[in-house]
């Protein structure tokens, strides 16, 4: 091994005990047996170290003529900014009471995703519930003085029946009674659960007595802001240049759905019918239709289908991950040591209440294939990536982008020529995602507060109001995250269209080569594939200009 590729091994090693636990699918990763977040005083002190010394290592590497090897590289300084990012500007272990909600009741739902739950998983669930009273009085102390009232009040609400939620659930695991797992295990898990309930439920309740004398919320700013843009995110615009890009998309997607409802003759701002009855059913119609998506892609020369390619399949919400399915995406994207599972996703009774995107799946579940099954298969394949610098996180924009970009991708391909309906939901689906872009940004500048951003999302998509409050409260506490969707999608598109004027463009291979390079930021991948420094150049030109 390189010099490089030691360090990197043991930068990702470091960061599966390390990275916090959060909401996002993308970046949730295995992590090591009996593993247990820490975010105490010290810990975090270690952490900082242990950062600096890395990123010193990686100073002293030269790549030297080796593109591939630069672009490794430059995976790995965005790694370690993200964990500045994290530790030193969000500082959400030190103003967000909801993280320490994701690091105790969040690690038990990411345990509880996957569709089988064995004896083994059954008592990392027992132990994690055990910690949780130790690890919110280390959240007491690290908030003492420092939590944010909006993000407080956020996470208030969302305990508001937690004794009950992990009481249910307890109660519904101890039914399952897996080999290996017995009446003893049910009883220390019924008992770990208890006290877990109570430390949450008197963690909200000393929170809320202490909203009224919490700061506001700050936003990150344009300095930080504009830093996570260029050094982790490796992205060439200007926060200006982001909020006119979700400007002209959100106006484009608009005249996409008139234009789209217009020629099927619908009702403006209608909802989509749910077409099933059961749950089962639903599941096996998804089934049927991922293979139906999976052999368009073949049959149209989009994607390439490898037989070692395993399944995105769904199944009907458990009993045991209903009561808290608001910590998290209901969904297992499997992982690099998990390539002979099937993806999978967790959805709610069919009705005709639910949620925006559950809504979407109920009428049509190709509308969740074609995104978060491409995230699963973009995935698996990175996994796989013969570089393993490249098998992991670094940023949302080009795994998102992606899957984004993957939804336009098989609409104007044919897709959904049988469905009009379902080309409607895309079409919409594109003008939340550019909405995303401007409410992310003002966010972080200071434009929008939580509530603001929440009324524009609802009115403005239009799409329900929890939904609206969720994703705003979400994006307010993740500045950067609610853009990569469209501004990914940008960059895939204008990456194609310079490709696609190269000697012996194929599209399939080009898909193929963006699917397996899915979590290299795309300003990367066009040095990489085009020789093309435009992105990286604009990037410095930037960061200059801040200087």
């Amino acid at each position: 091994m390189t010099d490089l590729e030691v360090l990197a091994a043991q930068f990702w090693e470091w960061r599966a005990a390390q990275q916090p636990r959060s909401r996002d699918d993308i970046p949730r990763i295995d992590r090591p047996a009996g593993w247990l977040p820490d975010f105490s005083a010290a810990a975090v002190a270690r952490y900082r170290r242990e950062r600096d010394a890395f990123a010193d290592r990686l100073a002293r590497i030269d790549p030297g003529a080796d593109r591939a090897a630069a672009v490794d590289a430059r995976l790995l300084r965005s790694a370690l900014a993200r964990v500045r990012w994290e530790l030193d500007v969000l500082r959400s272990w030190q103003r967000d009471p909801g993280f320490y909600v994701d690091q105790t009741l969040g690690c038990v739902f990411d345990l509880l995703t996957p569709l089988e739950v064995d004896a083994a998983r059954l008592a990392d669930v027992r132990r994690v519930l055990a910690a949780t009273p130790a690890l919110l009085d280390v959240g007491r102390e690290n908030l003492a003085g420092e939590a944010v009232r909006e993000f407080a009040g956020l996470a208030v609400t969302a305990l508001a029946s937690v004794e009950d939620d992990v009481a249910a659930t307890v109660a519904a695991l101890t039914s399952l009674h897996p080999v290996g797992w017995g009446a003893a295990d049910d009883r220390a898990l019924a008992a770990a659960g208890g006290e877990a309930g109570r430390a949450l439920a008197a963690f909200r309740d000393s929170t809320a007595q202490q909203l009224p004398g919490m700061a506001s919320a700050e936003p990150v700013g344009p300095e930080d802001f504009g830093w996570f843009l260029r050094e982790v995110a490796v992205l060439p615009y200007s926060p200006q240049e982001l909020l006119d890009t979700g400007r002209r998309e959100a106006d484009r997607a608009a005249v996409l759905e008139l234009l789209e409802r217009h020629r099927n003759g619908s009702a403006p701002g209608a909802r989509p019918a749910p077409r099933f009855t059961t749950g089962a059913e639903q599941a096996a119609a998804e089934a049927d239709a991922e293979l139906a998506v999976r052999t368009f892609y073949e049959d149209r020369g989009l994607l390439t289908q490898p037989d070692t390619l395993r399944h995105y399949r769904t199944s009907p919400m458990p009993a045991y991950l209903a009561p808290i399915a608001w910590c998290g995406v209901a969904d297992d994207l499997t992982g690099p040591d998990r390539l002979d599972q099937d993806g999978s996703a967790f959805f709610p009774p069919p009705g005709p209440d639910l949620p925006y995107f559950y809504a979407a799946n109920a009428a049509d579940p190709r509308a969740g294939i074609i995104h978060e099954g491409a995230h699963y298969q973009q995935l698996a394949l990175s996994w796989r990536h013969p570089r393993a610098v490249r098998r992991h996180y670094y940023d949302s924009t080009a795994n998102e982008g992606i899957a984004f970009y993957n939804e336009e991708l098989v609409l104007a391909s044919g897709l959904f020529d049988d469905a009009p309906a379902t080309r409607e939901i895309v079409c919409n689906f594109m003008r939340l995602r550019a909405l995303r872009v401007v409410v992310d940004v003002q966010l972080a500048l200071g434009e929008l507060d939580i509530p603001a951003a929440a009324a524009l999302l609802e009115t403005a998509v239009p799409m329900d109001r929890q939904t609206a409050l969720e994703e705003a409260a979400f994006f307010a506490a993740t500045p950067g995250q609610a853009m990569t969707y469209q501004v990914g999608k940008t960059q895939v598109l204008a990456l194609l269209a310079d490709a696609s004027r190269t000697d012996g463009f194929s599209l399939r291979a080009f898909h193929d080569r963006l699917w397996r390079e899915g979590n290299v930021p795309l300003s990367l991948q066009r040095w990489e594939l085009l020789d093309d420094r435009g992105d990286l150049d604009r990037i410095e030109q930037l960061a200059r200009v801040r200087a």
